[in-house]
């Protein structure tokens, strides 16, 4: 039997600087000196307080006591010190630490500790403000009132590969400022002096180490021979959800938003196959194993992160991991300002290329430095409205609107900012929504408009509103063009595949639609394209499979109206006509409930899917649509020569109307119509 490893009960100490890298940005050699004087303190006070110095890497310190009592004492006694010494330095010189403190079960191998008592301390230390301390409950529970601290309770945090949720608690320092002063004893202990000496001697020799984390144990390795899909020929990564670890839970959609533009950026480069935002973003608030997302989503590497963002102060935490080994081939930390935002992006966007020995064309190089806007603000403004974009409700549309107009108030070329609002008034013209004053033409010209400003820089969501226009004006070689320059723009991203596949059904193609179909659903395997497999196999004339492909979408998208027209074809193909006539109920009572506007006849719904002139596709909905019974001829109620009057039934199209009227008076030699009146009567009078 293997030999277990020893494992302890211990209270740990994580405390590691606060924008460390702006500090030496502006100061190197001064935060050097300083921050080596400071390390040295907290060696000592460790030591002083009953602990021992497990690690040091770079700027960050790991301890481990045993007792609570004398680890919350060490990490008070520690910021009271180093708040003194700084109280005569400027604000922006200050070198302030953060302190998070766990009681937990620990592996002990060779002096080190390792598991999850210790990756919940650091993150409990990402949590504390600069110069405070975080604590779990664990702590909080077994300090009780043996320290005269106040404490405010953080809620339950989600933190990273660790399964349960942590409750947090903030150390409210200043309510016991002279509280710690009796566990202090003011003198440097022999062997505090000998290990602080040994530390700043290390650093010395060896210079400010790049952030580690060593004693993190190795993840759970990914089997490929359990993986979803085969692994692509080309390095294969995810990029899970970057936490937020902000004070402000408002916070989340500039954090969703750098994530996602991370994936965006990653997947613009030819050699690297990007996993798409819409599945990795299905893990978001889950603890899940890095081998897990690595089965599920058929990729080798795994990158995972954090954004704390305190005003206009950023840190980046990111690390890479070999899910195939289960090693982290880099862990970093980058701190910067909002200004420096997109320098932060690219350092991360950098580090991935070079771990992974990517080469970049010239043409990557070239778009990968190239910034969409200039103004910060104007991005942050951006991120927000896209983060209501993305929940697709004509809601979140509305309030989607004001933050895109804010980012081009800021930068009037904002060319993403443009192409978002062209997407937001073009869909909403599309799904029928109000989302301004004015009707669906108002809708539409504004959408235009917009487009027509988003194509002087245009990005891949301004060629899809571009192809979709195409669409709809019967041109669909150049909507084609237009899907294709979105793929070629981004090939990463399985909207361009999801826009083509749309444009092909529709202009008669569906066979080579499912291909893209189904190159859209290997970038983005957590997520479904239904609806477009649905069509083809509709159009393919696979009506058994395209009514059970469809309900399913319609399970997992109910408020969307546009399946139930299919359905109820493809019932009537299948001679099912009481289920069809319970699929266009359906359809017409979410486009009321939805006020997407009334439904009166089916065959009048056709000219809403805007096929290919002249194409089969039209004629195949509407066959399908009369097998079941919807296209019942007008009642003729009087006629003669002069003239005829008709009703129309409520399954009745009203071009049929139309069709009876020119058809009788022509038989009667008259060569036009005139409409005298309609509903409930349609009067026409013979010329």
């Amino acid at each position: 039997m293997e030999e277990r490893l020893p494992r302890k009960l211990t209270a740990i100490l994580y405390a590691d600087v606060a924008g460390y890298s702006r500090l030496t940005g502006e100061d190197e050699e001064g935060t050097h000196r300083t921050l080596r004087a400071y390390l040295d303190r907290i060696s000592s006070t460790i030591v002083d307080h009953s602990g021992r110095v497990v690690h040091y890497a770079g700027d960050a310190v790991l301890a481990d006591f045993a007792t609570v009592v004398d680890a919350l004492s060490c990490a008070a006694a520690v910021q009271q010190e180093l708040n003194e010494r700084n109280s005569g330095l400027p604000e922006e010189r200050k070198v302030q630490f953060r302190i998070g403190v766990n009681l937990g079960d620990v592996i002990v191998d060779k002096e080190e500790i390792y598991g999850d008592g210790v990756n919940i301390a650091a993150r409990l230390e990402s949590m504390a403000e600069s110069g405070g301390i975080c604590i779990s409950e664990s702590v909080y529970s077994a300090v009780g009132t043996k320290l005269p601290f106040d404490y405010q309770f953080l809620g339950a945090q989600e933190v990273k590969n660790i399964k349960e949720p942590v409750r947090a608690y903030r150390v409210l320092l200043e309510h016991s400022a002279a509280t710690t002063k009796g566990h202090r004893t003011g003198r440097l202990s022999r062997r505090g002096v000998l290990v602080g000496a040994v530390i700043v001697g290390l650093l010395v020799a060896a210079g400010l180490v790049k952030w580690v984390k060593p004693w993190a144990p190795a993840v759970e390795p990914a089997s490929p021979e359990r993986m979803a899909f085969p692994l692509p020929d080309k390095p294969s990564i995810a990029v899970l959800p970057f936490t937020n670890l902000s004070d402000d839970p408002s916070q989340e959609y500039f954090v969703d938003g750098m994530t996602e533009d991370l994936i965006t950026d990653l997947s613009k480069l030819s050699g690297l196959f990007v996993i798409a935002r819409n599945s990795t973003f299905t893990y978001k608030g889950k603890s899940v194993k890095v081998r897990q997302v690595a089965e599920e989503l058929g990729v080798r590497y795994v990158l995972e992160g954090s954004v704390r963002r305190a005003g206009e102060q950023v840190r980046i935490n990111a690390q890479l991991i070999d899910a195939t080994t289960g090693g982290h081939l880099w862990a970093e930390r980058y701190d910067g300002s909002l200004a420096d935002v997109f320098a932060l992006q690219d350092k991360v966007t950098q580090k991935i290329v070079s771990a992974l020995a990517i080469n970049l064309t010239e043409d990557e190089e070239t778009r990968r430095r190239r910034k969409e806007t200039s103004s910060p603000d104007a991005y942050d403004a951006f991120l927000e409205g896209w983060a209501r974009y993305r929940h697709y409700t004509r809601d979140d549309f509305i309030k989607a609107i004001p933050h895109f107009e804010r980012a081009l108030e800021l930068d009037p070329n904002y060319g993403r900012a443009h192409a978002a609002l062209a997407a937001v008034f073009s869909e909403s013209g599309w799904n029928s929504w109000r989302v301004i004053d004015g009707g669906r033409l108002v809708i539409i010209q504004r959408a235009r408009e917009h487009l027509q400003e988003a194509m002087k820089d245009p990005t891949p969501v301004a060629y899809r509103v571009a192809s979709f226009f195409h669409v709809l004006e019967n041109r669909f070689d150049d909507a084609m063009a237009q899907a294709q320059r979105a793929i070629d723009l981004d090939p990463g991203d399985p909207s361009g595949y999801e826009a083509m596949a749309w444009v092909l059904v529709h202009m008669g193609r569906p066979a080579e639609s499912l291909q893209f179909v189904e190159r859209a659903a290997r970038l983005d395997p957590r997520s479904n394209y239904l609806y477009g497999i649905g069509e083809a196999q509709f159009h393919l004339e696979r009506y058994r499979e395209a009514v059970a492909t469809l309900l399913k979408f319609s399970n997992s998208h109910p408020d969307n109206f546009y399946p139930f027209l299919y359905l109820a074809s493809a019932y009537g193909h299948l001679e099912q006509e009481h289920d069809a006539k319970s699929a266009f109920k359906a359809y017409k009572n979410l486009r009321v409930s939805l006020h997407a506007g009334l439904a009166s006849n089916a065959m009048d719904q056709v000219a809403v899917y805007f096929f290919k002139r002249g194409g089969t596709e039209e004629e195949r909905l509407r066959e399908g649509l009369r097998k079941a019974g919807f296209d019942i001829p007008p009642e003729v109620v009087g006629a003669s020569s002069e003239g005829i009057t008709l009703i129309l039934p409520a399954d009745g199209a009203v071009a049929r109307v139309y069709e009876a009227a020119e058809e009788h008076c022509r038989s009667h030699g008259k060569k036009s119509i005139i409409m005298q009146s309609a509903y409930p009567n349609y009067v026409f009078s013979c010329r």
